[in-house]
């Protein structure tokens, strides 16, 4: 099981259902503030960009947030038509679009952001030098993923693992494409207070099919670790 593959990708995210049920818990079950936002919001804002594009972007709560915070002319693509429209009723002009062929001139934007969605794309590299072709000169991809320890202790129950453009290998993935990357971790803790609410994480994941049933029953509170790192890249100015 791949977190690539177009097929799963495309089922996964016709609906809001999963995502929003991953969403919550991290809300819900985060010990502390939302280190990983603050972070994201600081390194967009940190060069004022005026044209920003969000590849990915979901059910539009970061979007939503740059609207709110910066002065930025801002569009929002996404692969499913339904995360588009959910984006659109946040007041987001989003749009239905495939990261690995944007419908954008050259140079049109000083910021990309792309958060949680690299390692999911069929051809991280093509999409990449998009990212750059759509980026002007010295302009800036901030982008969030997570490490090969995130959610560990869950994927432990279920015995899986997932490997993708990760916390470890981004840096060395994105200095192909850009002249300075640099990474910021940020590590959190979620608490799950029941079993009931660690099944529902599980059945909300791209492994739910996979998962052996029925699905084992952790001592609880459940206490696993999120594994995140914020990279900013630059192109050549």
């Amino acid at each position: 099981m791949k977190l690539n593959d177009p097929d799963l990708v495309c089922r996964q995210y016709q609906t809001e259902a999963g995502l929003a049920v991953r969403r919550d818990a991290v809300a819900r079950f985060r010990e502390g503030p939302d280190a990983v936002d603050a972070a994201l919001l600081a390194a967009v804002a940190a060069p004022t960009p005026r044209r920003v594009l969000e590849v990915g972007c979901g059910m539009g709560q970061f979007a939503e947030l740059l609207l709110a915070e910066l002065a930025v002319d801002l569009i929002a693509v996404d692969l499913s038509p339904r995360m588009v429209e959910l984006a659109r009723e946040r007041g987001v002009d989003a749009r239905v679009g495939d990261a690995q062929r944007l419908p954008f001139q050259d140079g049109q934007f000083e910021c990309v952001v792309a958060n949680w969605m690299l390692y999911h794309v069929d051809d991280l590299e093509l999409t990449l030098s998009e990212f750059v072709r759509v980026l002007a000169p010295g302009g800036r991809l901030v982008t969030a993923t997570i490490g090969e320890e995130h959610m560990r202790d869950v994927w432990d129950l279920v015995g899986f693992r997932p490997r993708q453009f990760s916390r470890e290998n981004g840096e060395e993935t994105l200095r192909r494409h850009f002249v300075r990357v640099e990474r910021q971790d940020v590590d959190a803790v979620l608490v799950f207070p029941d079993v009931a609410s660690v099944h529902d994480y599980v059945e909300s994941t791209f492994f739910s099919a996979a998962a052996p049933r029925p699905l084992p029953e952790p001592d609880v509170p459940f206490r696993c670790r999120t594994v995140n790192a914020v990279f900013v890249a630059e192109t050549a100015a």
